[in-house]
């Protein structure tokens, strides 16, 4: 009997190791939903996580961008034309409401974007993305990117 109980126990283990969205931070879970429509490309819902106040950085740009109408202008810009675009978030942590995401931006699109009429670009760049974020208020205060635009046009020497 106690064998069959430790048998029991330890083939439902991995079960108990798999983390549910709803185990992470509740900091952690808006980062996700807020980074989910932005590359979705759901500017509704992104414009919700924004007011005048809000603050976009791509500081490896030297970018800045203030209030959600401008936030807004500059990401549409930036997304006109692309066919794929998503944020594989390899490793993220928060201290507060300060959330930190490591991972690779994919992007998929125009090669005109970059000089390269007529092709269809794919890169992958590996990027930090943080958020301070005012949970109480569901906005986001400031997305500041820091982003390696050295493999960016590594990449696209090759294309």
């Amino acid at each position: 009997m106690i064998r069959y109980f430790l048998y029991s126990l330890l083939a439902l283990t991995p079960l108990f190791a798999q983390a549910n969205p709803g185990d992470m931070p509740k900091e952690q879970q808006m980062a996700v939903k807020y980074i989910q429509a932005l590359t979705d490309h759901d500017y509704r819902t992104l414009g919700s996580f924004y007011n005048r106040d809000s603050i976009f950085i791509d500081r490896t740009a030297s970018k800045k961008y203030t209030g959600r109408r401008d936030i807004l202008e500059f990401f549409e810009r930036a997304h006109r034309g692309v066919l794929e675009y998503d944020f594989n978030i390899e490793h993220m942590y928060n201290s507060g409401s300060l959330v930190i995401m490591i991972g690779n931006y994919h992007y998929r699109g125009p090669g005109s974007l970059f000089g390269k009429p007529g092709k269809v670009i794919e890169l992958a760049i590996p990027g930090v993305t943080t958020v301070k974020l005012d949970l109480a208020n569901h906005r986001v205060t400031q997305h500041e990117d820091l982003m390696d635009y050295q493999t960016m046009q590594d990449q696209l020497a090759t294309q």
